[in-house]
C-alpha cells in the first residue's frame, strides 16, 4: 500500500514541475491563437467596446485588397535571396570548420564574430543601417569625397537598394547562427562513415553528397522550417529601415508590415488585423508541411521499408 501511495506522490510531483509551463502555454501561446481566430471573423475595433460577427467578410476584403497579394510576394522575394545565400554560405563554411583534413584554428573565435550580430536588437540594426546611408550619412560622405557621386544620393528612395538592403540585413542578422545549428549537426556525424569513405577512396565533394547532406536532412529541415516562420514574421527591419509603410512604392512592405497597416489605417481594427495574422498562419503551416513532405527521409516511407526488408 505505501509503494502505491509513493508512486502516486511521484507522478503528482512530475505534474507539478510541469504545471508552470503548462499554464504560460495556455494563456500566451494557445489563449492568443484561438482568439485571433476568433478576432478575425469579427469587427472588433480598438476603442470600441461593441462588436459583431461579420462571417467571411474580412477575408474578402482582406483578398481584394491589391497591396495583399504583393506583401506576399515580398515577402517571399525577399526570404528566398536572404535564405538560399545563407544556407550556402553556411554549408561551405560549416564543411570546413568540422573538416578534420583541413583542420583550421580559430574556429571558436570565427563562429563567435559571426553570431555577435544575432544578439543584437534587429530594431538596433535598422536604425544603424538607416543612419549608415542616409542622406547625410558615412555613405554618402565617403562616395562623394571619394568622387564616386557627384552629390549625395537618397538610397532608401530607390526599390531595388531598399529591397536589397533588407534582404542583406536578414542575412547579416542569421547567417551566424545557422553556422552554429549546422556545425552541430555535422560534428554529431560519426566519423566511422568517412573513415570508411576514405579508403574506399571517395572524395571530398562525394563524401558530402552521400553522407554529409543525407544525414544532415533532419538539421537542413529544422533550419528551413524555423527561418520559414521567422521570413513570415519579418516586420522591424523593413518599418523601421524607412517611413514604416513598406516604402519605396510597397518594396519592403512584407505580410506583417501589411497587417499592421491595416490596423493603423482603420483606426485600429483589430478584426482586419487578426485576419491578416490567420492567413499568415496558414500559409506558413501549409508550407512547413510541404517542406516536412517534400524532404521527408525516404527510408521513413513504410512502403519502401516493406520493400527492403
Amino acid at each position: 500500500m505505501s509503494s502505491k501511495k509513493s508512486s502516486i506522490n511521484k507522478d503528482s510531483t512530475g505534474y507539478l514541475f510541469i504545471l508552470p509551463f503548462v499554464l504560460i502555454f495556455l494563456i500566451f501561446g494557445l489563449w492568443p491563437l484561438i482568439n485571433t481566430f476568433r478576432l478575425s471573423f469579427t469587427d472588433t475595433m480598438l476603442m470600441s467596446r461593441s462588436y459583431k460577427y461579420v462571417g467571411i467578410n474580412n477575408f474578402f476584403q482582406i483578398i481584394n485588397d491589391p497591396n495583399f497579394i504583393k506583401a506576399f510576394k515580398n515577402t517571399a522575394y525577399i526570404w528566398i535571396l536572404n535564405f538560399l545565400p545563407q544556407i550556402g554560405f553556411a554549408l561551405l563554411i560549416s564543411v570546413w570548420f568540422t573538416s578534420k583534413r583541413l583542420n583550421l584554428k580559430g574556429v571558436g573565435i570565427f563562429r563567435t564574430l559571426f553570431y555577435l550580430p544575432n544578439i543584437l536588437m534587429p530594431a538596433a540594426i535598422a536604425a544603424l543601417f538607416a543612419a549608415l546611408f542616409d542622406y547625410y550619412g558615412p555613405a554618402n560622405q565617403i562616395l562623394v569625397r571619394l568622387g564616386i557621386f557627384p552629390e549625395g544620393m537618397n538610397f532608401f528612395r530607390d526599390s531595388n537598394f531598399t529591397q536589397a538592403m533588407v534582404i542583406y540585413i536578414q542575412w547579416f542578422m542569421w547567417f551566424g547562427q545557422t553556422i552554429i545549428i549546422l556545425m552541430a549537426g555535422m560534428t554529431s556525424i560519426s566519423g566511422d562513415f568517412y573513415e570508411s569513405a576514405m579508403i574506399d577512396g571517395a572524395s571530398s565533394g562525394q563524401m558530402f553528397r552521400k553522407i554529409t547532406l543525407p544525414m544532415l536532412r533532419p538539421v537542413l529541415v529544422y533550419t528551413l522550417v524555423t527561418s520559414l516562420v521567422g521570413g513570415m514574421q519579418m516586420f522591424d527591419i523593413p518599418f523601421m529601415l524607412t517611413d514604416g509603410r513598406g516604402a519605396p512604392n510597397g518594396s519592403i512592405m512584407t505580410a506583417n508590415v501589411f497587417m499592421y497597416l491595416k490596423y493603423s489605417s482603420n483606426k485600429g481594427h483589430i478584426g482586419l488585423a487578426s485576419t491578416v495574422g490567420v492567413i499568415i498562419f496558414v500559409v506558413t503551416s501549409i508550407v512547413a508541411l510541404a517542406i516536412f513532405k517534400i524532404l521527408k527521409d525516404p527510408d521513413d516511407n513504410p512502403k519502401n521499408k516493406g520493400k527492403r526488408s
